[in-house]
């Protein structure tokens, strides 16, 4: 069965490595699927539904067409952190968090939250949760989406 939250997983795998090798978005969700298909796959991973392909397609993609928007987005509801010092994988959660709240409407807000929460657990430091979810909960009010 398909699933969001491992299409979620699967975006921010892309996001950040493209942030990390500085390359490309598609080239890096191409590397991803790539590695899927390999006949090692990647554990757990493997086997991507359609639904999830293109549902994380649809959140790298569209955090990579509104990058400048997101980023100014989240810098505004972080105190004291600039986007380049945050945790690369606490920056491209709270980018998906951004693009959700920003552009998504049948999404709701609460939905984008906790997912962002959930990764930030799975993926993040110790610390990534309450970071990400003080974050993500201002740019929810920023947008009136709560």
């Amino acid at each position: 069965m398909a699933s969001r939250r491992r299409a979620r997983e699967f975006a921010l795998q892309a996001l950040f490595h493209a942030d990390l090798a500085a390359e490309s978005v598609s080239a890096s969700l191409n590397a991803l699927w790539s590695g899927l298909l390999d006949e090692d796959g990647i554990g757990e991973a493997s086997g991507a539904e359609s639904e999830e392909v293109e549902f994380a397609a649809r959140l790298v993609m569209g955090v990579d067409s509104e990058r400048d928007e997101i980023d100014t987005l989240i810098e505004s509801c972080s105190t004291n952190w600039r986007l380049a010092r945050m945790p690369i994988v606490d920056r491209n959660i709270l980018r998906m968090a951004a693009y959700e709240l920003r552009s998504c409407a049948d999404i709701p807000a609460t939905v984008s939250i906790n997912e962002a929460v959930e990764l930030a657990k799975k993926f993040g430091a110790k610390e990534s949760r309450a970071f990400v979810n003080g974050i993500v909960d201002r740019m929810a009010r920023n947008v009136g989406r709560l």
